[in-house]
């Protein structure tokens, strides 16, 4: 309870020192749709089914804000069903390089233990029938076994609306020190996630629920040896209230409730997400 109360205090002064506002525009090229590698790669026919959802998760505007360019090293935080990593994969070319990385095991329960584990052998081929790229072209691994060669060479991270399960899995504080460490020194983490309202009370976002607070979650990050560089409005909601009783899976794509009040929900779409970009600190 005392560790509780003291992480809690942490938490509280952290987010007081936020500015208001962050903004920061791309730097270089923008990977946007005027971009023609990019338009070309969110055109592809492998992407039917996933392109019903950019017009809420807005790809190529969130990975300029990430200062994703082709030729890049990018590892992907537990990319499920690999809806990035059929845009990421292509998009980095041939000259790039894609990770996939999942939680370490240390902090795991035993029933998620075999699941981690089983990631680097599985999400290679995967990843491969889903892109048409050769599996010995996309690493993956577990944040417990990063191999020594690869720290300190990705240009970025990814944690795409993973954060509302680090917390509450106990990832969070080995999870992103590995991160940390696979990071160049000039390496930036980007960070998309489901947002609750700023007055949303605690017992609805400690991650249960798919919300989180924007300052809880810069305050965890930055505690964690980032600093906050920027943040922006891309993938806002809202039409979100951010309350649901079942928490964010009611809405789009999950529906938990099925066909109740299908309508309502696939009209208001998409959760209201936070989209931040974080430096290592020195």
């Amino acid at each position: 309870m005392r560790k509780a109360a003291l992480f809690s205090a942490l938490l509280l002064a952290a987010a007081a020192s936020i500015p208001a506002v962050v903004h920061a525009a791309p730097e270089g090229p923008a990977a946007t749709t005027a971009d023609p590698a990019m338009a070309a790669v969110l055109a592809d026919p492998r992407r039917d089914k996933d392109r019903v959802r950019d017009a809420f998760r807005h790809p190529a505007e969130t990975l300029a804000f990430f200062r994703i360019k082709p030729g890049m090293t990018v590892a992907d935080y537990m990319p499920s069903s690999g809806w990035y990593t059929r845009i990421l994969v292509p998009y980095l070319g041939d000259k790039g390089q894609y990770i996939g990385i999942t939680a370490g095991t240390a902090t795991a329960t035993e029933e998620m233990k075999p699941r981690l584990t089983a990631f680097p052998g599985s999400f290679p081929g995967r990843a491969a029938g889903w892109t048409g790229v050769p599996a010995e072209r996309i690493p993956a691994f577990t944040l417990d076994a990063v191999p020594a060669e690869r720290k300190g060479t990705v240009d970025r991270v990814m944690i795409m609306r993973e954060v509302h399960n680090m917390w509450p899995d106990n990832f969070l504080y080995n999870d992103l020190a590995a991160i940390r460490a696979l990071l160049k020194d000039d390496g930036l983490l980007g960070i998309e996630e489901h947002r609750a309202k700023a007055d949303a009370p605690v017992s609805y976002t400690l991650g249960t629920m798919g919300y989180m607070r924007e300052a809880d979650v810069i305050a965890l990050i930055e505690a964690h040896g980032f600093k906050l560089v920027a943040k922006s409005e891309i993938n806002a909601n809202p039409k979100d209230s951010a309350n649901w009783p079942d928490g964010v899976w009611t809405l789009p794509p999950v529906l938990t409730l099925k066909d109740k009040d299908r309508a309502k929900y696939e009209a208001i779409g998409e959760s209201d997400r936070m989209t931040l970009l974080f430096a290592k600190r020195p």
